[in-house]
């Protein structure tokens, strides 16, 4: 998710201080339980056909590669990464790579929310909560807080060659209600299939939304025959195919915000319901995404139920890769990494080489943003005892000529 640079690196500063100086008590007796690189702990998985390799880490039960073959047969780690794991806990940018993100995804307007939802809760109210603000300047919440469930440790409970599954409980961290136990299974199989799948089960009424904030490059930052691109202004996604089954876009403020009008995407910029390259308008999409800001970071309501058939694909003409996601949320956001500067995986090119701006697009399987916030919807985004949340995706990957 896109913020202002100044702004984020205010908030930035803000949660790298409390990483620093909150304390994990139990880490010791995790990592005795564990092993000595818990929470970076390797778990890799392959298809039994190889045509898919997933690697994940118990810190936010997070993807940290991914490994596909392109239209030759060549293998590409399509997904943004570290090469030190570590840095998914200590990197101040906070670029969220790959990991489950919760309690609560994407903004809390003022980081305040009631239960019942209001748009403007009574912020003395004995049912308003106030979540700790790390975006724009603490004029929201983003991605559930300084330490989100991105940035806790997870504990795996099953594995197979196949499938991994961790657990997490939060206990009313930042300051949400209720005590929450998530798990959270990644399966890969033949045919190049990778599944994620959540259960979350509340203690108390709770708000709960999550994704998965998987920063895709189907070209691997590598040309057609395989050969490390460097020069940046071809080592974007510019040039990757994307549709939508969505005729309606959350119109957001500057602050990301929704509010409360949904766009008809019809002759816009945000029309991807026919195959469309991401930049092929990009001329349009200058202050798009917030002010000073170009291209995408919005939130596109699906057509359909997407559990069943696809609801995003997105493709590389350059390396050929496609892949087809299906879901069971109602749905996606799409951000174009217009903030993203960072050093790359060596398999991308680094350190010499950057994660820069439009470098990816991570595309978000979610539900309606901010819906908390916005009773007039009628979304209803609380959860309890008598109403478990799931969340599901699967990404079937593949090849065009």
């Amino acid at each position: 998710m896109g913020v202002a640079e100044a702004e984020r690196r205010s908030w930035s500063i803000r949660s790298a201080s409390c990483l620093r100086n909150r304390s994990y008590p139990l880490l010791s007796l995790a990592l005795q339980a564990n092993g000595a690189d818990y929470p970076f702990d390797l778990t890799t998985l392959t298809a039994p056909d190889n045509s898919i390799t997933a690697k994940f880490v118990s810190f936010g039960a997070t993807m940290t590669e991914l490994w596909v073959s392109d239209r030759h047969g060549l293998k590409r780690d399509v997904v943004l990464g570290y090469d030190d794991n570590s840095q998914l806990m200590t990197d101040p940018n906070h670029p969220v790579f790959s990991p489950i993100v919760g309690r609560y995804a994407n903004r809390i307007k003022n980081g305040t929310f009631s239960i019942p939802i209001s748009a403007n809760p009574d912020p003395n109210a004995p049912n308003t909560y106030h979540i700790p603000t790390n975006d724009h300047d603490g004029q929201d919440t983003l991605h559930g807080g300084i330490l989100g469930w991105d940035r806790r440790n997870w504990t795996i409970v099953a594995k197979t060659p196949t499938s991994v599954t961790y657990k997490h409980i939060d206990p009313a961290d930042e300051g949400f209600p209720g005590t929450v136990t998530a798990y959270a299974t990644h399966t890969v199989s033949n045919g190049g299939t990778l599944t994620t799948k959540v259960h979350c089960e509340a203690s108390e009424l709770t708000p709960i939304m999550l994704t998965q904030h998987i920063y895709w490059n189907l070209d691997a930052f590598l040309s057609s025959t395989g050969v490390p691109v460097t020069v940046e202004a071809d080592r974007t996604m510019l040039n990757h195919t994307l549709k939508l089954d969505s005729s309606r876009v959350i119109e957001v403020d500057d602050l990301a915000i929704p509010t409360g009008t949904l766009i008809n995407v019809t002759g816009t910029p945000f029309d991807f319901r026919k195959a469309t390259q991401i930049g092929a308008r990009w001329a349009d999409t200058v202050d798009l995404c917030g002010s000073g800001c170009q291209g995408y970071d919005h939130d596109f309501v699906y057509d359909q139920d997407e559990q069943k058939k696809t609801g995003t694909t997105l493709w590389s003409d350059r390396s050929g890769i496609k892949v087809d996601i299906s879901t069971n949320q109602p749905a996606v956001q799409v951000y174009t990494s217009f903030w993203m500067n960072q050093p790359a995986k060596k398999i991308h090119g680094g350190p010499a080489l950057n994660y820069s701006r439009w470098s990816a697009v991570a595309i978000e399987q979610q539900g309606w943003i901010a819906a908390i916030n916005t009773p007039q919807w009628g979304i209803d985004q609380i959860y309890g005892p008598d109403r478990d949340f799931d969340w599901s995706s699967t990404y079937k990957f593949s090849t065009i000529p």
